[in-house]
């Protein structure tokens, strides 16, 4: 199987084109990552994580932080050109609008979403079937994702290693 076929890649492509869940793309591909390439963070992958944690970042007024992230996410992708990953994806048009993005944040532009250009048939079938099988969700839960998720464990893990630091 192609690695673009993979579900949560499949599940990232739909996440993004589809309801533009920026937070759920970053989730689903870091799991992604962690399988395909632990640790490499200079693969593929993580520029297309970057680029999720970007355009969540500027939907949520953090012009800063995505224009921080844009910029090494773009870099990233163009380091890997060779990658299979994008082998069925438009990458030019994909670095044409990272770049305009980034333009747009540095000239103040409020958030203005892009989608990545699939150039399989397959590939764009199977997104575009997903993508209608999308629960549908408010700009409001899509720009506050992040603190609507159970961070309990995280917190406990945190202070463990706090604990075990003054002992």
């Amino acid at each position: 199987m192609h690695p673009s076929f993979h579900p949560l890649f499949v599940d990232y492509c739909t996440y993004f084109n589809g309801n533009q869940d920026y937070f759920e793309c970053h989730e689903v591909l870091e799991e992604y990552w962690k399988i395909e390439a632990p640790g490499n963070k200079e693969h593929a992958l993580v520029g297309f994580v970057q680029l999720a944690t970007a355009m969540y970042h500027w939907r949520r007024g953090n012009e800063q932080g995505a224009y921080r992230v844009l910029n090494k996410s773009l870099t990233l992708l163009k380091k890997n050109a060779k990658s299979p990953f994008f082998d069925y994806l438009d990458m030019q048009a994909l670095y044409e609008d990272i770049e305009l993005a980034i333009q747009n944040i540095h000239s103040g532009q409020t958030f203005i979403s892009f989608k990545i250009q699939i150039t399989n048939a397959h590939l764009l079938e199977v997104v575009t079937q997903k993508i209608k099988d999308l629960t549908p969700h408010d700009l409001a839960y899509l720009i506050d994702k992040h603190k609507l998720r159970d961070r309990s464990a995280i917190i406990a893990e945190r202070e463990a290693n706090k604990r075990s630091r003054r002992h």
